[in-house]
Order: structure tokens, then C-alpha cells, then sequence
């Protein structure tokens, strides 16, 4: 059943798109936008943190000012005597943070590679309430500049949504990020689907879902339907592995077939069994994942 809050909302929508659709669409993208706030994290949440708080302390951590504001950057050197396999920038999705990619960024720690862990606005260690595409495809092209070129990026749910748009270069004025592969991990593949369900969720009507639209080229100087992944891999011919559990109550197995459209390049692991979350501490997967990545390291990278 619908909480109050929510029944109120979708009440608001419903009556805004009949009386100012312009406005009510502006008003749903800056919603969609909205991080959660860090004040409320679950218990589940508080005690996963607290088991990462010795790991976190390995790390080096980096304050990187991008276009919006500033993102906090966690650098893991890889395990003694196993260094040179280049570096891997590891991304997490939407109410997420580095503590959560613990296993792996120390599977790829213990293949030798560096690993860079971004914390995107609103998330973990970096300040900021508002997050989407354009300013987290900025914060790859940041990390970047600093920390790349990359053996590989790992992005998990919206951070492989993220992953994929920053090396395929999605987003007016940023160039494409540098790396020799891709990992997705339960991610989504279609911004446009992502905003019909919370559209559905919130009751805003088609007119105001133009002007979200709207929002979204104004922002990346990109129409929202060339948003979606298979378009985007298919222009950007990175060795890419996606890994997806059928599973999967968040982001549907749909959005795994349509990057895996994408063409030869892309190959697809359903990771049957293991859902949205459970999925990043299993050993199958960070051992395909980093696998992977060994498969289609540059050597030139191997220093």
C-alpha cells in the first residue's frame, strides 16, 4: 500500500499536469535528481560501513573539484609485490558508496591493479543533494584526468549506467573516457525506461514528462532517447562484460539483453540467483570480473 507521502505526491502531479505541465515537469526532474539524505541510513546500512572502516582506512582519499562542486576519490594501492596491472575506477550505484564495492576493489587489489572509488554528489563522503547523469559523467571525466587512462571501469547499477555513458561520451563537451574495457554489473541500460517508471511511481502525466525531457537535453545537450545502452556501445567498441542476475527486482533482465545487443564486443553473465545487492560480494562474480579485465588489459599499461 501507498505510504500518505507518496499518495500526496502523486496527487500533486496529477492535478499540476492539467494546470502548469511545465512547471510540474521541472519539478519531477529536480525529484528525480534528489540524493538521499545521509542522516538516514538504514541499520543494515550503519553496520555495513562500520565492518568496512578498517579496509577504508588503506586507502588514499582525494577531494576532486569538478563543474557542480566536488567528489571525493578513494585510492587503493594494489597488494605488495603484485603491482603493474594498471588502474581500475570502480563506480557505485544510487544509494550506494565505496564501502559497499569492498569485494571488488580487493579482487582486483589482489590482481595488482591500483583501484580509484568514486563517492558521486550525495554519496558517502562527498557532499552535495543532487545527482544525475551529466554531473556524474563530470566526475568520471575528473577522476580521469587525474587517476587515467584506466584498464577497465566497474560500474555497478547506476554507477555501470554512468560507466557506460562517460566512455561512449554521451554528454555534450565531455570527451569519452579512456579505457581498455567495461564491466557492468546489475546496471541500467535505457535512461528513458528508468524515467517512465518513475513517472508511473509518481503520476506525472505525458505533458509533464516532455518537459522532463526537456530538462535532460537543456542539461547534456543530448535528447533523452539517445540515452539508452545499446546505442551507446554499439558506438563505442570497448571489450565490455555485463553481469546481471535474472533475478534482478530493481533493474529487470531486459536491461542486460539490450546492452548485450549492442554487438560482439559485449558479452553477457547472468549471475543466476544473487538479485541487485547480493551480487557485488559474490566470489564468482568479482573472479569473471576481474578475469575479465586481465583478458583485455593494453600492454602498455603493464608497468
Amino acid at each position: 500500500m501507498a505510504s500518505f507521502g507518496l499518495k500526496v505526491i502523486r496527487g500533486l502531479f496529477g492535478a499540476a499536469e492539467r494546470i502548469a505541465p511545465r512547471l510540474s515537469g521541472r519539478a519531477a526532474f529536480e525529484l528525480f535528481c534528489r540524493t538521499p539524505s545521509a542522516r538516514r541510513l538504514t541499520e543494515g546500512e550503519r553496520r555495513a560501513i562500520g565492518r568496512a572502516a578498517q579496509f577504508m582506512t588503506e586507502a588514499r582519499h582525494h577531494r576532486l573539484k569538478t563543474a557542480t562542486g566536488c567528489v571525493v576519490a578513494h585510492e587503493f594501492r594494489p597488494e605488495r609485490g603484485r603491482e603493474g596491472a594498471g588502474t581500475v575506477l570502480v563506480v557505485h550505484g544510487w544509494r550506494s558508496r565505496t564501502e559497499y564495492m569492498r569485494a571488488l576493489i580487493e579482487g582486483f587489489r589482489s590482481a595488482g591493479h591500483r583501484v580509484v572509488s568514486l563517492d558521486f554528489p550525495g554519496h558517502g563522503q562527498s557532499h552535495g543533494r543532487r545527482l544525475n547523469m551529466v554531473n556524474a559523467v563530470d566526475a568520471l571525466r575528473v577522476a580521469g584526468e587525474w587517476f587515467g587512462p584506466f584498464a577497465a571501469v566497474v560500474g555497478h547499477s547506476f554507477g555501470g549506467a554512468v560507466a557506460a555513458n562517460a566512455i561512449a561520451g554521451s554528454v555534450k563537451n565531455i570527451q569519452p573516457l579512456a579505457a581498455d574495457s567495461l564491466v557492468l554489473i546489475a546496471a541500467p541500460s535505457s535512461l528513458p525506461a528508468i524515467f517512465d517508471d518513475f513517472s508511473r511511481l509518481l503520476n506525472v502525466g505525458p505533458r509533464s514528462q516532455l518537459a522532463m525531457a526537456d530538462c535532460v537535453e537543456r542539461l547534456s545537450g543530448r535528447p533523452l532517447r539517445e540515452f539508452t545502452g545499446d546505442r551507446q556501445l554499439a558506438h563505442a567498441p570497448v571489450p565490455t562484460l555485463v553481469i546481471h542476475a535474472p533475478d534482478d527486482r530493481e533493474v529487470s533482465r531486459d536491461h542486460a539483453t539490450r546492452y548485450a545487443n549492442a554487438g560482439s564486443h559485449v558479452k553477457l553473465y547472468w549471475a543466476d540467483g544473487l538479485g541487485h545487492r547480493r551480487i557485488l560480494a559474490d566470489k564468482r562474480v568479482v573472479e569473471r570480473a576481474v578475469g575479465f579485465v586481465a583478458e583485455h588489459r593494453e600492454p602498455a599499461l603493464l608497468h
